[in-house]
């Protein structure tokens, strides 16, 4: 079967989208929050039922999409009390085809649910972006697989053709121009980071990569996280406005960035977890370990001197409003 990327139908097609855009705000240094562990507050914090970790069921309920908005709108108000930027990220994480599927979603309304997911995030934005407090919205893509596995391992020619649909729908989603970019999360391989940046610049979107890491700092795949992004960076012209890691804590991958290479200076974002467990661990967790959200503040503070491109601050599993609270307080003075 012919690829969709053998052709350069799909980026005509969007590019205008692309040019219509302006650019990333967050590129200019200044600090910008996200939101911390959306799964694990809906499930933990709001009682909800999350099959496969999919938040985006939500959206087709009243009480969910509620929860949602309120869930955003906490995280916003935050950013603007602080006086930082504040980056939207679509709780879309599993709303790709193959979680779709199991989860009873056809490619329709697999779109529209990735369309809805935008549109809530505008509405956040609309009430509370200011001039003080940008706000940028992005559209989340996951893996594949299993965050925590590399699971039936795929070409980076395979997962652009994988992610191009969802990168589409939320390219073209909601009452505007759509989401202002993607955000691959917790990817393990990287082959699939370089799908998923590919299939974004199809869609006419800028693409940030977030991998995860073990506790010995290095990709699920064994691949060292600055190989991983030497070779995204390689294989694809530089492609990711910037790196990020997500759903490990500090002290599993502080030390791999002591180095002070070249490949430091590509990360930008920062989603911790709160636990120091191990994802084999959290796995099998059936209580939240919520960790100690001032210890994580003081840990971000010292990786932000160490690192002096980082300024994209959030959360991952078993974070909440107080954990990314503490990181604001603890990075902004």
């Amino acid at each position: 079967m012919q690829s969709i990327f053998e052709s350069p139908e799909p980026a005509a097609r969007l590019a205008d989208r692309s040019r219509a855009r302006p650019g990333l705000p967050q590129l200019s240094g200044r600090l910008f929050l996200t939101d911390g562990g959306s799964e694990t507050s809906l499930i933990y914090l709001n009682g909800f039922d999350l099959p496969y970790f999919a938040a985006f069921v939500l959206l087709d309920i009243d009480a969910g999409r509620k929860a949602l908005r309120e869930y955003y709108r906490g995280y916003a108000r935050l950013a603007a009390q602080q006086g930082a930027g504040f980056i939207l990220e679509s709780p879309t994480w599993r709303a790709s085809r193959d979680w779709g599927r199991l989860l009873g979603y056809d490619t329709g309304r697999l779109a529209a649910a990735n369309r809805k997911a935008i549109a809530l995030l505008q509405q956040v934005r609309d009430e509370f972006a200011t001039a003080g407090t940008p706000m940028v919205i992005s559209g989340c893509i996951g893996p594949r697989g299993d965050g925590y596995l590399v699971e039936a391992q795929m070409t980076a020619d395979q997962a652009a053709d994988y992610h191009f649909a969802q990168a589409e729908s939320l390219a073209s989603a909601g009452t505007g121009a759509g989401a202002d970019m993607i955000t691959a999360i917790t990817m393990n391989y990287v082959e699939e980071a370089i799908g998923v940046a590919r299939a974004a610049q199809a869609c006419g979107l800028p693409v940030a990569i977030s991998f995860t890491t073990e506790t010995d700092g290095r990709l699920p795949s064994g691949q060292s996280l600055g190989a991983a992004i030497e070779q995204v960076d390689r294989d694809t012209g530089e492609l990711p406005a910037y790196y990020m890691l997500n759903c490990a804590h500090p002290d599993h991958f502080r030390e791999v960035l002591d180095s002070g290479a070249a490949w430091t200076q590509r990360i930008r974002g920062l989603r911790a977890n709160a636990s120091r467990q191990s994802h084999a661990e959290l796995d099998k967790a059936t209580e939240l370990d919520a960790g100690n959200p001032a210890e994580l503040g003081q840990q971000y503070r010292e990786l932000c001197a160490k690192l002096p491109h980082l300024n994209v601050l959030g959360g991952c599993c078993g974070t909440d409003l107080r954990h990314v609270t503490a990181i604001a307080h603890a990075c902004r003075h």
